[in-house]
């Protein structure tokens, strides 16, 4: 046993690291354009020294049928173009409070734990508006504190509606909603499930049907459905496809 771990671990070790090596952190965008490569999500850079995209994954999603570097090239522009006019405005309230909120915290490097996330439609060049989740999380602090570049992250949003805007702290058990119509931010205690519950959503996440997953856990198919209810009512959701996404949102599973 201890060979084959020998074998599967010390065949990637580096035993020299040079200053030179060292130096190729400073080439962030290289590890952005890495994780970009194994996720199926949108990825791009937002710089607000320049106010433009830094960098703009190849993926479909967020290009909305143009290709990464005609996004890249329109920059904010492409908001203005790709965006329906109601959630727009939408963008521009989410921006100002956001900025707001961020403009109240210590200004250090703790600033870099919190992220945003919220729903907008893009339209592009698809026969209909598509409803996309948006994170926004900093990558680097000015000298001053502020926001000088950020990392995005666009899903298919599996929500109904626009907005949605929630504001998240590493390690935190406490997150922040917006409400949009008032203009606060709200704090709330993040959603808690019980362990049984735990393990029937990451069951589910794996595919596994009521039915099989009753098997599973050696309980009848009502004792699923009974937990499944608390879920939804733990999490304010109505299925379980919300519930998937409210807690990967939310990182509970």
């Amino acid at each position: 046993m201890e060979n084959e771990k020998n074998s599967l671990f010390n065949r990637n070790k580096i035993k020299i690291i040079t200053d030179g090596d060292r130096l190729q952190f400073s080439n962030y965008l290289e590890i952005v354009k890495s994780f970009a490569k194994i996720t199926y999500q949108s990825v791009y850079v937002i710089d607000y020294e320049y106010l433009k995209f830094e960098y703009v994954s190849d993926n479909p999603l967020f290009l909305c049928g143009y290709s990464s570097e005609e996004v890249l090239d329109m920059g904010y522009e492409f908001y203005f173009k790709n965006v329906p006019k109601e959630d727009l405005e939408l963008l521009s309230i989410i921006n100002d409070l956001g900025f707001d909120f961020y403009d109240q915290l210590p200004k250090t490097d703790e600033r870099k734990l919190y992220s945003i996330s919220y729903d907008f439609h893009l339209k592009g060049k698809y026969n209909k508006p598509v409803l996309i989740n948006h994170k926004l999380t900093p990558l680097f602090l000015d000298g001053n504190g502020s926001v000088w570049k950020s990392l995005c992250i666009v899903s298919i949003s599996h929500r109904q509606n626009a907005g949605n805007v929630t504001i998240q702290k590493e390690g935190s058990a406490i997150f922040w909603k917006l409400d949009t119509s008032k203009k606060v931010w709200i704090a709330e205690h993040k959603s808690k499930l019980k362990d049984k519950e735990l393990e029937i959503l990451r069951l589910y996440a794996q595919g596994l049907t009521i039915n099989q997953i009753a098997e599973r856990i050696f309980v009848s198919p009502d004792t699923v459905k009974y937990y499944r209810r608390k879920i939804f009512e733990v999490f304010g959701v109505k299925n379980f496809t919300e519930a998937l996404s409210f807690a990967t949102d939310n990182k509970i599973i």
